[in-house]
């Protein structure tokens, strides 16, 4: 009874809580139906109309329609109408604003009638918004640093075979191109593929690869058709942008379908290698399309893709190498002259060894010698103890001929006793780049969006990048990207003063393989390395006990040794080169298994509408990678490695004096997990000497932390194990008790021992703390218009570079007294700073003068060099002296639709130094060109154009295919 008394009790109060609620939610539905009535009887009025150009008649898409004074506003569509629905009743004034147009109020007074509203065609010179420069939008006249921009219409008149490649063209750039779907953007030095000092950015999302370390712009950003714009922030950035922009740093923003709507096609058809020098002609096949959609005033969105097909660009670089573990050198020599050759470009050759040593450690070793045991058993029986390794040597070298595997043994020995090897190095036959790697490159990309706007000003955002491809990149190796797969994906909520955004990058390597690593998988699979240089000195021992000259005798020797070769072509290399490149590369293999990723997540907000006295901007970030590569590539066998990294920012600006002066402020700070946090300063100087010519100082601080491979990298290469510069390295591979020496160190001993000498003694390599690098920069620079029709900007700026991060190379021995020999020696190379600093200057000009009848000349020179830099020190800044691009150009030849574009490009040589080859780039220029025709009524253009146009082979970077012409014919649908 009790119970159900209580029971009732609570089911009584429940109940009346519930009608309470209930009748407080029904008071509440009751004034919102109030109130949404009241809303819909609230008469509202819209504005229809079409906007063309007054010049030429043509629609113009995308145009901003703004109700003055407030915020409601919208923009043209793809056939250049507008709607725009407001409470306001008439008169208000509508604002209509594009680059390339003169800014246009129109005064409505009546709703009935459609608008027809005739665009003024204005200059362009100056009047581009960019926002890389400080986070907010201002004109590039009044950036405070050095800025580049390419806008949609550029894209659209480039005569590169894409967007990306045409940033080339820009004042301070450098490109390299490690195959015709891998490109790599730097300014002001360091320049080589997957540039870590520099920034890339696409729709806010930072386009490095989590594990690789290389951006991949051209290989996930945006299509053609989706660039909205490109801005290029030269110089120091870390200020506001973080770790890594050092040297500067690109934003990629695609097309928002609010704006850009409709459906976009564009198929570009070409051919390649027309000479036959590296191959028979191919084609060039580059397909894009993007439909956006504003499917009401509060929702849009867009899809997009592109497929570009290719068969590539061959390296083909035969030149020798005399290879060290970290910086080779290019030296004399082939293969028929030089018997220890390593062609840069040809892979396997790079097992070394001295066929001294060879037989030293076959005959000395019992473990490499399944003859040995039998030879000691022999001996032993004969002197009744054991017998002494000079007995050993006699031993073999007084056996009769059998035509056994014993008598190779017992050549080695008639070599060593005879000294008949002297110091002599031999390295096995590789193969060609062209057998190893697969020059079928092919590139898909995918993207889409989902905007959605939550007010007037404020707008949510779901976006989707997509991309997957075959295609070479360059670095300690030829990396074979084969299949590699990278998405990104972001959501984010943006306002006028604010945006929130979180994304992530997924990384999965594919069927990725390393070049070198394959050709000796290969080679090692048909005959080990031990077995084949046996042979070979063996044999070349034999030939010159006969009396046979050294040249013939190291031809008979090879003959002998790659008797069983596996040729390419062959079933037998076919079988061993799938497995080598199916088989991980921990494990034997060449294969990469990487799957990392990274997570995103900032914000940021601007008070200036708050604050009167100063503008006034914050933001903050955090982000985590997360290391997956199952020991392919770090030490992560153990499980996944996060690396935590967070930061903050503050900037403030002030304007006095009548706008003359702006100063600006920023300060940055950043930590990450196993480095101490870091603080960012830049401060900026505007001075306004008259209407439209700017002066601008500024002096920015730059870092970058130690990047993932840097700090946890465990990768077999020819030459060395590249392992990480953390402390816990030293103690995973026994440092302490089994110590490495220099690689300086190393080949001194040796050379003294084949010059018959007592050695110098080992060094033991140095360790010291793993520190971010940093720089200090200083930049004077002019942007202006002297006249109407001539802009000028030019920059002169020093900076100071610190504990630069390169690697040392040691070693250590496999067995008792085998640091004499590369075959008894375990290499390793790890990342290190350097203290000495060094000083860069560097400058640029350019100018870009509109011609009468819409011709444009435009024409940029900059160079960049190192100054005091120490004897030995090895910087990799891989940058010409003096580059400069000259463009002439028309986009509408009378006010007509015939255009073209003509751009001419030139840069001195290069002493190129990396770690997969060093030698000099030879200065080259390259020439290109396009010529279009517009369909106005169908917003179409065909274009006929050639990047390289005279075919004139040129090479970026060593170890890179010489880059010859392609030549394209292409038509676009509702491209401008």
């Amino acid at each position: 009874m009790t119970n159900t008394i209580v029971i009732f009790r609570y089911y009584t109060l429940t109940k009346s809580a519930i009608m309470r609620r209930l009748l407080f939610f029904l008071a509440a539905l009751s004034l919102l139906t109030t109130i949404s009535i009241a809303a819909a009887a609230q008469q509202t009025y819209t504005v229809n109309g079409t906007v063309k150009n007054s010049l030429s008649k043509d629609i113009v898409p995308a145009v901003s329609v703004l109700i003055k004074g407030t915020s409601i506003g919208t923009f043209t569509d793809e056939r250049g109408n507008f709607r725009i629905t407001s409470s306001q009743a008439p008169p208000f004034t509508l604002v209509f604003s594009s680059i390339g147009y003169e800014p246009q109020e129109v005064i409505v007074t009546s709703t009935s009638t459609p608008l027809q509203v005739s665009f003024e065609p204005a200059s362009s010179l100056g009047a581009e918004v960019v926002v890389s420069a400080s986070r907010v939008a201002e004109r590039i006249l009044e950036s405070p640093v050095s800025i580049e921009r390419m806008s949609a219409a550029n894209v659209r008149t480039s005569a590169a075979p894409n967007f990306y490649q045409g940033i080339a063209n820009l004042k301070g750039v450098d490109m390299t191109t490690s195959s015709i779907t891998f490109n790599t953007i730097s300014t002001r030095g360091f320049n080589g593929s997957g540039n870590l000092r520099f920034n890339q950015l696409v729709d806010g999302m930072d386009n490095q690869a989590p594990a690789l370390n290389f951006a991949v712009g051209i290989i996930l950003g945006p299509t053609e058709l989706d660039v909205d714009n490109v801005e290029l922030l030269q110089g120091a950035s870390s200020a506001l942008y973080g770790p890594g922009g050092m040297n500067g740093t690109l934003l990629m923003t695609s097309k928002n379908p609010f704006k850009y709507q409709g459906l976009s096609f564009q198929v570009k058809q070409g051919i390649m290698h027309t000479d036959r020098k590296q191959r028979s002609a191919a084609p060039y096949y580059d397909w894009a399309f993007r439909w956006g959609k504003k499917v009401s005033e509060k929702f849009a969105f867009k899809i997009g893709g592109q497929f570009i097909q290719a068969k590539d660009w061959q390296a083909q670089d035969r030149r020798n190498l005399n290879r060290n573990n970290v910086l080779s050198s290019v030296k004399e020599g082939t293969r028929a002259s030089d018997h220890n050759y390593d062609g840069i470009n040809v892979y396997g050759d790079e097992a070394s060894a001295s066929m001294a040593g060879v037989s030293q450690l076959a005959i000395l070793n019992p473990a490499s010698n399944p003859y040995f045991n039998t030879a000691v058993t022999e001996l032993v029986g004969l002197l009744g103890r054991a017998p002494t390794a000079p007995e050993i040597v006699g031993y073999f070298a007084q056996y009769p001929l059998q035509g056994s595997p014993r008598d190779a043994f017992k050549m080695m020995g008639v070599g060593l006793v005879n000294g008949l090897y002297g110091n002599q190095l031999v390295s096995r036959t590789g193969y060609d780049e062209s057998d190893i790697v697969d020059y079928n490159s092919y590139s898909v990309r995918l993207n889409g969006g989902l905007y959605y706007k939550i007010t007037n000003d404020i707008e949510a955002s779901l976006v989707a990048y997509w991309g997957t491809g075959t295609t070479v990149y360059t670095g300690a190796d030829r990396y074979a990207l084969k299949n590699f797969k990278l998405g990104q994906y972001k959501a984010e909520v943006r306002g006028r003063n604010f945006f929130v955004r979180g994304y992530t990058t997924q990384e999965n390597s594919g069927d990725s393989y390393t070049a070198t690593t394959a050709a000796l998988a290969v080679n090692n699979a048909w005959l080990s390395n031990g077995e084949w240089f046996a042979a070979y000195s063996a044999t070349y021992a034999a030939a010159r006990a006969q009396g046979a000259p050294d040249a013939l005798a190291h031809v008979t020797a090879r003959a002998r040794a790659d008797q069983d070769r596996a040729l390419p072509g062959s079933d037998a290399f076919k079988e061993y080169f799938d497995k080598a490149i199916t088989t991980d590369i921990n494990s034997g293999g060449a294969r990469f298994a990487d799957k990392s990723s990274l997570y995103h997540v900032e914000g940021q907000y601007n008070f200036s509408e708050h604050i009167k006295v100063f503008e006034l901007m914050v933001g903050a970030n955090y982000r985590s990678y997360h290391l997956n590569s199952n020991g392919t590539i770090f030490v992560d066998t153990a499980g996944t490695i996060k690396i935590d990294e967070y930061g903050g920012y503050i900037q403030v600006a002030k304007k006095m004096f009548n706008d003359v002066l702006k100063l600006t402020a920023s300060g940055r700070y950043d930590k990450s997990k196993n480095f101490d946090g870091r603080f960012t300063p830049r401060v900026t100087a505007l001075i306004q000497v008259a209407k439209d010519n700017n002066l601008r100082l500024s002096y920015q601080n730059a870092y970058r932390f130690p990047s993932t491979q840097d700090q946890y990298i465990n990768l077999k290469t020819p030459g060395a194990r590249l392992i990480g510069g953390l402390p816990s390295f030293q103690e995973y591979f026994h440092f302490d008790t089994n110590p490495v020496y220099t690689a300086e160190s190393i080949g001194a001993y040796r050379a003294a021992l084949a010059a018959g000498q007592t050695p110098p003694p080992l060094e033991k390599a140095p360790f010291a703390p793993l520190k971010p690098e940093t720089a200090n920069s200083y930049e004077f620079g002019y942007r202006g218009l002297p006249v109407k029709k001539l802009l000028i900007d030019a920059y002169v700026y020093y900076c100071e570079y610190k504990d630069f991060i390169g690697r040392r190379a040691v070693g250590r021995a496999m067995i008792p007294n085998g640091i004499a020999n590369p075959l008894t020696t375990e290499n390793f190379s790890y990342p290190e700073n350097s203290f000495q600093k060094v000083k860069a200057i560097g400058w640029g000009f350019g100018l870009d003068y509109l011609l009468p009848k819409r011709y444009s000349l435009k024409a940029n020179v900059s160079g960049d060099q190192l100054n005091d830099v120490p004897a030995n020190f090895v910087t990799f800044f891989n940058t010409p002296k003096v580059r400069y691009n000259i463009g002439f150009s028309n986009d509408g030849i009378n006010n007509g639709n015939w255009g073209f574009n003509v751009l001419f490009r030139w840069q001195s040589k290069v002493d190129w130094e990396g770690t997969f080859a060093s030698s000099q780039i030879p200065a080259f220029s390259t020439l290109d060109a396009q010529v279009s025709y517009k369909f106005p009524a169908i917003r179409s253009m065909i274009k006929l154009g050639a990047s390289n146009l005279l075919n004139k082979y040129y090479v970026s970077a060593l170890g890179n295919p010489e880059i010859g012409g392609v030549y394209y014919l292409s038509f676009g649908y509702n491209v401008f």
